[in-house]
C-alpha cells in the first residue's frame, strides 16, 4: 500500500475524538444507550483505524501483546472483583445494595455500576484489539 498523507492526517486528528466518545459511551451506559461492550468496541475501532493509517508497527509501538493481555485481565478483575465484593457483603453477585448498606455510603451503587461498565469496556477493547492485531500479523500487514 502507498503511504497516504490525507489518511494519516485525518486519522491522527479523529482517533482521540473516537476514543473520547467511547469513554462517553462507557460512562453513560448505565443511564442511557451504550455501555461497556459498545464503548469497548468503539475504542477497538480506533485501533483498527490506526492499523489502516499507520500499519502494524504503528500500533505495536503504542500497545504491545503483553499490554493487551494486562488490560484484558485488569478489566475482568474489576468486573469480577466488584461482583465478589457484593457476595462478601452478603448479597448476590453484582447486587450493589449489599456493599452500599454494609458501608453506609449512599448512592455508592452508581459508582460501582460505572466501575463494572469500565471493566467490561477495558476487557472488550483489549480482546477485540488483540484479535484484530493477530489477524494483521497472520496476513502480513505491515507498513513501516
Amino acid at each position: 500500500m502507498r503511504e497516504n498523507v490525507v489518511i494519516r492526517t485525518v486519522s491522527r486528528l479523529s482517533i482521540p475524538f473516537i476514543q473520547l466518545f467511547s469513554l462517553y459511551v462507557i460512562v453513560h451506559g448505565a443511564s442511557g444507550a451504550g455501555g461497556g461492550f459498545q464503548g469497548g468496541v468503539v475504542f477497538a475501532a480506533s485501533f483498527i483505524l490506526m492499523l489502516i493509517a499507520f500499519g502494524l508497527s504503528g500500533i505495536r509501538s503504542r500497545l504491545s501483546e503483553k499490554g493487551t493481555m494486562v488490560l484484558a485481565v485488569t478489566g475482568v478483575f474489576i468486573y469480577a472483583g466488584i461482583g465478589f465484593l457484593c457476595i462478601l457483603f452478603s448479597g448476590n453477585y453484582l447486587a450493589y445494595a449489599a456493599i452500599e448498606s454494609a458501608l453506609g455510603i449512599p448512592h455508592l451503587h452508581a459508582l460501582l455500576i460505572d466501575l463494572v461498565e469500565a471493566g467490561i469496556g477495558i476487557t472488550v477493547m483489549a480482546v477485540m484489539t488483540s484479535i484484530i492485531l493477530d489477524f494483521a500479523d497472520k496476513e502480513g500487514i505491515s507498513r513501516d
